[in-house]
């Protein structure tokens, strides 16, 4: 038998904690352990980062829900084989948890990067709307060029300010957090993981 994971630990939390402590535990330890963050690591350090991840992700997502924390804390009272090792998560979601029943499937292992965008979209908002105006910039030079053929120097003004809004309007439309951040390069994460870190941790990591 695959030995059990202990998520208080993975989140450096007492059984006791409440919805928020558990919340906050996972915004310090996920900062931790983002593969993203780690821009010059080997491919063996990027892997090890990646699966203590989405550890991380599953343990919040386990000890944030009230059901699954009542049925995690059942297992939990009756296992001594507990660990902190990152594959004993995996084989948890695949082979035990939310098997309560003979006609209930088995849960699905959250995905990471999802979580960590959910529980970081009021932090990473202003980040990343900071770094991706594309369609602004483009809106702005495409509308400045042709103000400017229609009507010399003032249309070049107008056709700008014009342009410009409505490349913001492109820029924010159809677009949620998770989708800009990860369409973001390496090197753009790795910068806002270090301002949320700034926030959050108070240091950078």
């Amino acid at each position: 038998m695959s030995q059990f994971p202990d998520y208080y630990k993975l989140l450096n939390i007492p059984k006791t904690a409440t919805h928020e402590e558990v919340r906050q535990a996972y915004r310090k330890e996920s900062l931790k352990t983002h593969p993203d963050r780690l821009v010059n690591a080997s491919q063996a350090e990027i892997r090890q980062a990646t699966e203590r991840f989405q550890a991380v992700a599953d343990a919040y997502y386990v000890l944030s829900d009230i059901k699954r924390r009542q049925e995690y804390d059942l297992l939990y009272r009756s296992r001594t084989d507990r660990t902190t090792d990152p594959e004993s998560s995996s084989n948890f979601f695949s082979g035990m948890f939310g098997q309560s029943g003979a006609n209930q499937p088995e849960a699905q292992q959250p995905d990471a990067e999802g979580v960590f965008v959910d529980v970081f979209e009021e932090l990473l908002r202003p980040e990343v709307e900071r770094r991706v105006p594309w369609w602004s910039w483009l809106g702005t030079l495409s509308g400045g060029g042709l103000g400017f053929i229609v009507a010399n120097l003032p249309g070049l003004m107008l056709g700008a300010v014009a342009g410009n809004r409505l490349g913001a309007v492109r820029d924010a439309k159809g677009k949620s957090v998770a989708a800009v951040f990860n369409e973001l390069g390496g090197q753009q994460k790795a910068e806002i993981l270090r301002a949320l870190a700034m926030k959050v941790l108070g240091s950078v990591l």
